[in-house]
Formats: structure tokens, C-alpha cells, sequence
């Protein structure tokens, strides 16, 4: 048995190279040093732009990829290890099911592979269908499914066994707003279950209703790492106001720093941090000017995600290739 005081994920110094081209002589380096741990009933979030290296670390924990250096543990084992592996659901980005199956034989035959059988078997099947709403469509072929289907009867075919540790990789992508909603109830309900559920996207307004923690990566490697609550609080408060009879080269003469600043009619949009706003604005009012309107600005989960992509722009920078 697996001792239940191990974390469920533990990632140490976790670094991949692929090796591309005819002769693989292309290096793209994925992941460089990455340290993640996981700890038991949490929703744990990767998030960064496409290429940061989300998947990459996902399918190393998942046995998929073989890192080029460090480690992954599994509840403290090997990620190849079938102890730990009966513990874990996992829903890849695009679910491939084979699609002469009926939903109902896809989801009895990943039972099957999980070591279910007979009657109990039969229950856990027809729970997890009623719970991912498709009783009724069980008796289709998976071809004739629809995307968001699709979606759903991977989910089912990942909790069927009910796993300690769910891996879900983009699962809300390319579904319609309703599908996104029922697919994170359905998360959030895992979650109620005790299930420690790893989750990779890039959609914000996800990571903000679903993950108790989040790691948001960049190049391969970890830029940001903590609550959602931590890691907003934690920036420089900001403020946003628009200023009167004052022109951009007056603001830029007052050797001030500011992070933004453009012309709307008239009037000067700013925006600052904090206490060099609060400078600027007794600037601008010393020199004739006049302030029209001044706001605090939130610091959201979306700056991070914009400063984590901007960061991916940046001259050697590495990055995912999946």
C-alpha cells in the first residue's frame, strides 16, 4: 500500500530537452529545474501561455515523457510504479476513446483496466455516467459524439475507479460556456470527495473559480507560485487616473516612473504604481494640470498571466514544443 501521508505530487529539479530534427540536432529545452509538491485534496493549478511547459510536466508525472533530469514522485513513489498508478485518473487534453466503442463500453473497459469487475463494476459505470450527465447518450458510439461529449465520458472514464489524485489537462478547452460550467462543477465536486486534482490550462477565469494553489510557468520554469489570494496581494498596489491640460512629453519631463500612460482626446490616461502615481499627481496639479479622475486598480490573476507571456517573448527564453 501507498502511505497516505505522502504528497501526491512531488516535482524536484525536473528539467526536459527534446531533441529535434532529421539528425536531432535541435535541443529545445522544456522544463529547466522545476520544483512543484502537490499536497493531499488540493486543486492545483498550472498556468502559463501555450509552450510554457504545462503538458510537459504532466506527462512526465503521467509516465508519458522521461525527464532529462531530476524527479517526479507519485504519493512517494515512481511515476512508473503500478502502486501509484491505481491511484491516478487522468483526462488528456484531446481525449482520443476508441470511437467504435459506445460510451458505456469505453468507460466499463477503463473499469476493467483499473481492476473493477462484476457488480461493483456495473455501479461504479452507470454512477459515473449518471454524474457526467450521459445515461442517455451511453448507448452511442463515441464518433457520433460531440466535442463536449467527448470531454465528458473521458471524465468518466478517469473517476470511474475513483482515484486519489485526478490529472486533467485542458479540460475545459473548446467547450461551449455551458459545458465549461457543468465540467467545473464536476471538478469542484471531486474536490468535495477528498480527490487532489492537478489542473492545466490557460483559461484565467478557471484557475480563479476552481484552484486552491497555482504555479504559473514560464520557459520551463516556475515564475510564480502560491494562492490565488497570495499571489494577487502580494504585486504593488497600482492606481489608474486621467489627468487634464497636460501633455505626455510634461509627464515624461517629471522623471517620474509610470507604467502606462496615452492619449484619449484631450485628457492623459495614466497609470502608475502606487506611490509614484500619488507623485505624478502632485505634478501634474504643481504644473497647471488638473486631475479629471484617480482609481486604485486591482492587481488580477490576468496581469500575471500577461506578465508570464510577455516574459515568453523574451530572447532565450525556452519553451514546451506540446
Amino acid at each position: 500500500m501507498i502511505a497516505l501521508s505522502e504528497n501526491p505530487i512531488a516535482v524536484r529539479a525536473l528539467s526536459k530537452t527534446y531533441r529535434l530534427g532529421f539528425f536531432r540536432t535541435r535541443q529545445v529545452q522544456a522544463l529547466q529545474g522545476l520544483d512543484l509538491t502537490v499536497t493531499p485534496g488540493q486543486v492545483y493549478g498550472l498556468l502559463g501561455p501555450n509552450g510554457a511547459g504545462k503538458s510537459t510536466t504532466i506527462k512526465i508525472v503521467m509516465n508519458l515523457v522521461q525527464p532529462s533530469a531530476g524527479e517526479a514522485r507519485i504519493f512517494g513513489a515512481a511515476p512508473s510504479d503500478p502502486r501509484a498508478r491505481r491511484e491516478i485518473g487522468f483526462l488528456p487534453e484531446n481525449p482520443a476513446p476508441y470511437e467504435y466503442l459506445t460510451g458505456r463500453e469505453f468507460v466499463r473497459l477503463a473499469g476493467q483496466l483499473c481492476g473493477l469487475s462484476g457488480a461493483d463494476l456495473d455501479k461504479k459505470v452507470e454512477y459515473v455516467l449518471g454524474r457526467v450527465e450521459m445515461t442517455q447518450a451511453a448507448q452511442l458510439q463515441i464518433r457520433r459524439y460531440s466535442k463536449g461529449m467527448v470531454q465528458r465520458i473521458g471524465l468518466a472514464q478517469a473517476i470511474v475507479h475513483r482515484p486519489k489524485l485526478l490529472v486533467l489537462d485542458e479540460p475545459t478547452s473548446g467547450l461551449d460556456p455551458v459545458g465549461r460550467r457543468q465540467m467545473r462543477d464536476l471538478i469542484l465536486e471531486e474536490r468535495a470527495r477528498g480527490t487532489t486534482i492537478l489542473f492545466c490550462t490557460h483559461i484565467i477565469s478557471d484557475v480563479e473559480a476552481l484552484c486552491d494553489r497555482v504555479a504559473v510557468i514560464v520557459g520551463g520554469k516556475l515564475a510564480r507560485e502560491g494562492s490565488v489570494r497570495d499571489l494577487v496581494s502580494s504585486q504593488t498596489p497600482w492606481v489608474e487616473f486621467i489627468a487634464k491640460n497636460v501633455t505626455l512629453e510634461t509627464l515624461t519631463s517629471f522623471g517620474i516612473p509610470f507604467e502606462e500612460a496615452k492619449s484619449v482626446g484631450d485628457r492623459l490616461l495614466v497609470r502608475a504604481s502606487e506611490p509614484d502615481g500619488q507623485a505624478l499627481a502632485m505634478k501634474i496639479i504643481g504644473s497647471g494640470g488638473q486631475l479629471a479622475q484617480l482609481n486604485p486598480v486591482r492587481y488580477s490573476l490576468e496581469d500575471l498571466f500577461m506578465q508570464a507571456m510577455e516574459s515568453a517573448k523574451r530572447p532565450g527564453v525556452g519553451g514546451d514544443i506540446s
